[in-house]
């Protein structure tokens, strides 16, 4: 019963990434470009989503649990888990939310790229920008 309850908040947890995927730069691949378009959009953490799905389950199982007993306590676990995984990961998801950038930029070379980072230096599009490599992929910066 515990395994089946665990197999689904891991199942639901693994359901929360980030649609943006980046690939990282060589080191001497800072490029220069021209900011083309600007969007904000909503940054989320995808760890606080994780433990709120584990911890949100973990909660809605206990309290299904307490309801009944024999196979309704059962089922009520199971679907007090199902319900608490996914409140909780909602509420991480939320909580850990911030503004960031979606940025296109038009490198020297012709070519168009995405470039997807927190928000705090500001751009308009024309401007000249640098594309620096970074952990995530690249960031852009005047």
């Amino acid at each position: 019963m515990i395994r089946a309850i665990l197999i689904t908040l891991l199942l639901l947890a693994g359901c929360a990434g980030s649609p943006y995927r980046t690939e990282p730069l060589p080191a001497e691949a800072e490029r220069g470009g021209v900011v083309e378009e600007l969007r904000r959009v909503p940054l989320g953490d995808r760890g606080g989503s994780i433990a709120g799905t584990i911890v949100g389950g973990s909660a809605g199982a206990a309290a299904g649990s307490a309801v009944g007993s024999g196979r309704g306590s059962q089922v009520a676990s199971v679907t007090g888990a199902v319900a608490g995984s996914i409140a909780g990961s909602v509420l991480a998801s939320n909580a850990a939310r911030r503004e960031g950038l979606e940025i296109t930029v038009r490198l020297d070379s012709g070519r168009q790229i995405l470039v997807l980072q927190p928000d705090g230096e500001t751009f308009n599009p024309g401007d000249r920008v640098r594309v620096l490599p970074d952990k995530q992929g690249a960031r852009v910066t005047h």
